[in-house]
């Protein structure tokens, strides 16, 4: 038996699927990227006439990311503490890995904080125009 949820605050799924599924113990999250909902708006991006990507900051992009999952986490009844496993996807590992860990260990990394197991993958492009997503499971227990 399983759940699905959708957040009202994050942004909307880009295809056919929910923002978080629950099975069991544990809540699925889809993918989660840096968009703003109700918009086009990609914080940290900077788009050329075509909608290709022209700049970005993965800073940026990483804090809306995390806060994009912390909303969807919130909307489907767990928290960021339980956050158990995270996928990353980067499209410039070399360049933007570094700016990303030190990020990620701030968020997740430390007392009171999930450190969730994590998988980092670089890949040559994402659905939308954005240089990083985030696959994330979060042990709910009987909640």
């Amino acid at each position: 038996m399983s759940k699905s949820f959708e957040s009202s605050r994050a942004p909307e799924p880009v295809g056919a699927f929910p923002h978080a599924k629950r099975v069991g113990d544990f809540l699925f999250l889809s993918g989660i990227g840096p968009r703003v909902r109700g918009s086009k708006e990609i914080p940290g991006v900077t788009l050329d006439a075509a909608g290709n990507i022209a700049s970005y900051d993965i800073e940026t992009q990483c804090r809306a990311v995390f806060e994009n999952v912390r909303l969807v986490l919130e909307d489907a009844g767990a928290s960021w503490n339980d956050i158990v496993d995270v996928t990353v996807f980067l499209t410039r590992m070399k360049n933007d890995f570094p700016i990303y860990n030190k990020l990620y260990a701030e968020h997740f990394a430390g007392p009171g904080k999930p450190n969730p197991t994590r998988t980092t993958i670089e890949i040559t492009a994402l659905p939308t125009p954005i240089a990083i997503e985030l696959k994330v499971i979060a042990a709910v227990g009987n909640r």
